[in-house]
């Protein structure tokens, strides 16, 4: 049974209801294989190739007895040999309701090889139906073809397949009723939802149904199978009430996972009843066994496992991040003029962070630990920055970018069309005022810690060798401009950790843990206790960000380096620091030359690529999250540009 390109004959005469089980599932899933590699001069217009090889086949058996009746006793005896209670409650579903351990499964699915010799019918319907189109030929079979198959499965126990879906039901309702009770996603569910207790009812409604589907009693079978319907309905409306409480308080993939498991569930449990139920069952079946191929395939898929489940979480992370990123928009002069403050207060500390980055490099430690002390003084410098209320301009695109992509939602109306192009220039002016004042202060600072140094010592803080060599590293033909886009996705990076750790600050209720422990309240007191609270949940995302922030500076150069990947990284601010000091250890006279412009030039580049590449990712995040598609993308470009001709002036000044 190796050879993949048998006739029929030769496949019929294999058929072989006295073999092992292992040879008779391999047999099957060669009569598989056989059905979709049909020659094409086999198929017709418009056909699927399995169907008309499967109408070949069925005019074969009709016309030979004796290789119908070996082929149904084929399939009779696997099917009284295999487990067919796995097929109905397991396909689809993962053993544990945890995110982590589908996808190992998933993964171990796709790269090891399955085997016939089983007895799990849910494994052996993986090797039968392993290609995606088989769902769709399954589905065009018609009613006269769906008759002419009762011939395949002559030999099967014309009851079995309703004990089998029996107790799979069984199985689903037990694993509802579970998931259900379980506290985690309990809990999360509206209360209102849960008043008549629908969870708890579910497994005697389904022995009240199975009880007369036993004993054939029809009269009793309308009113048990309608209480049993509204329970499954009342069932699954309150297992949706958990993401609406997930959006409000913090998103777990994990849950979500478990949601879409236990509706999942039920809704298998509603098409296993319409075969039971049905008065002629075969197009129920088939239906079934389409969907059965169709969740077979999406369960092998890592992709599709993530998309749908961490769709929530990224739109959870960029909301937090659309939060914060309103404070970053100015749209009236009073704000223009308090942004500038704050970035200049962010450039005076900046500068401070410039010298203490000469110094690390001045003591000589290796790459890592190089990488780790210049990361933590990031660190340090733009958290005391955020404490202090003040800005570095770069930090602003990532969080400023989901407040954008909410404006999105309405373009379809001119007056959302208005409002997001008003949006555009407030956030570009918002961005020019944020590095404008970085680098008014950071600049003029940095030459006047350098001139008293000549004055006092007689000699700069920051020498010749470290200025020639800043004056090298920022060439604009050298590798700056790569560094600066590698720069972006670090700050977009840290814009996401920000989101994700303020969703699990949430999540896990620690700011009301933190007013409400007894051990903290009989530590701190109870009012320093909620004053605690409410400073955390207000500065936990900047803390995370800011501190991720500056170690990512640090740390990834050296870490990429270890890999053989010569990164670095070229921050705006930090640059602008950089060549003020090479000015003020090699004299005003380098100002000349075309080495310093060469400098400008690149650091104009960073700037632009900071902001550019940090807005873009955290643009195309916040879009993918919501859902939305730009598809009029001519009619937003067109209103842009009437704006910059009409007021060019109000991209870089605010309104009078």
């Amino acid at each position: 049974m190796t050879n993949r390109n048998w006739d029929l004959t030769a496949l019929l005469n294999a058929a072989d209801p006295q073999a092992a089980l292992a040879e008779r599932n391999l047999w099957l899933v060669r009569l598989l294989e056989w059905l979709r590699h049909a020659p094409r001069d086999e198929a017709a217009a418009g056909t699927p190739r399995p169907i008309v090889r499967l109408k070949h086949l069925l005019n074969v058996l009709e016309r030979h007895p004796e290789h119908a009746y070996n082929f149904s006793s084929v399939i009779a005896g696997v099917w009284n040999d295999v487990d067919a209670v796995s097929l109905f409650a397991e396909v689809g579903f993962a053993p544990r309701m945890a995110l982590w351990h589908e996808f190992l499964a998933r993964l171990r699915r796709r790269l090891l090889p399955q085997t016939t010799d089983t007895r799990d019918l849910a494994e052996l319907f993986e090797l039968l139906f392993g290609d995606e189109a088989d769902e769709d030929w399954i589905a065009a079979i018609d009613d006269e073809l769906l008759g002419r198959l009762s011939l395949l499965f002559s030999a099967a126990p014309d009851e079995g397949w309703r004990v089998e879906m029996r107790a799979a039901v069984m199985v689903l309702v037990s694993s509802v009723h579970a998931a259900g009770l379980s506290g985690p996603l309990r809990v999360r569910m509206e209360e209102a939802a849960l008043q008549d207790r629908p969870f708890h009812q579910l497994p005697a409604a389904w022995e009240a149904v199975e009880r007369v589907l036993q004993q054939r009693q029809g009269d009793d079978l309308a009113p048990a199978l309608q209480y049993l319907h509204a329970l499954l309905d009342r069932c699954r409306a309150a297992a949706l009430t958990v993401p609406e409480h997930l959006e409000a308080h913090g998103v777990s993939v994990d849950l979500m996972f478990s949601v879409e498991q236990l509706t999942a569930r039920l809704d298998r449990i509603d098409a296993l009843l319409a075969c039971l139920l049905s008065q002629e069952p075969q197009r129920e079946l088939l239906r079934l066994v389409a969907g059965l191929v169709r969740v077979v395939h999406e369960r092998r898929s890592l992709r599709t496992l993530f998309a749908r489940h961490y769709s929530l979480l990224a739109r959870k992370v960029a909301e937090r991040s659309a939060e914060t990123g309103e404070h970053y928009i100015t749209r009236n002069r009073a704000e223009y003029r308090d942004m500038l403050r704050r970035a200049a207060g962010g450039g005076a500390v900046l500068a401070g962070t410039t010298f203490l980055k000469f110094f690390i490099a001045l003591l000589g430690f290796t790459a890592f630990w190089g990488g780790f002390w210049a990361g933590v003084s990031y660190a340090l410098s733009f958290v005391l920055i955020h404490l202090l209320h003040w800005t570095v301009a770069t930090k602003q695109p990532a969080m400023t970018a989901p407040a954008m992509a909410d404006k999105l939602l309405y373009i379809d109306r001119d007056d959302g069309l208005q409002g997001f192009v008003d949006e555009v220039t407030h956030l570009t002016r918002s961005q020019a005022a944020g590095i404008i004042g970085n680098l008014a202060l950071v600049a003029p600072l940095v030459l006047g810690v350098q001139g008293l140094c000549w004055l006092v010592f007689g000699l700069p803080l920051v020498g010749a060798k470290d200025a020639d060599h800043v004056l090298h590293s920022l060439s604009l033909f050298g590798p700056s401009l790569l560094f600066a886009a590698f720069t972006g996705t670090l700050l977009f990076a840290s814009s996401l950790i920000a989101g994700w750790v303020e969703n699990w600050f949430v999540f896990h209720r620690l700011d009301s843990a933190i007013a409400w422990n007894p051990r903290i309240v009989a530590t701190f007191g109870q009012a320093r206790a909620q004053r605690w609270s409410h400073w955390w949940r207000a500065n936990i995302s900047g803390l995370t960000a800011n501190t991720s922030l500056g170690l990512m500076l640090g740390l990834a150069p050296a870490l990429f380096g270890f890999i053989g990947l010569d990164l670095e990284v070229r921050h705006v601010t930090l640059s602008t620091g950089q060549l003020a000091a090479a000015v003020g250890a090699l004299g005003f006279g380098v100002m000349a030359t075309w080495a310093f412009w060469s400098c400008v030039l690149c650091i104009a580049g960073i700037g632009l690529l900071n902001v550019g590449v940090s807005f873009f990712c955290a643009f195309k995040v916040a879009m993918r999250s919501r859902g939305v598609r730009l598809a009029d993308r001519k009619r937003v470009y067109a209103a842009i540009r009437q704006r910059l001709r009409r007021e060019p002036l109000s991209f870089l000044l605010p309104p009078r």
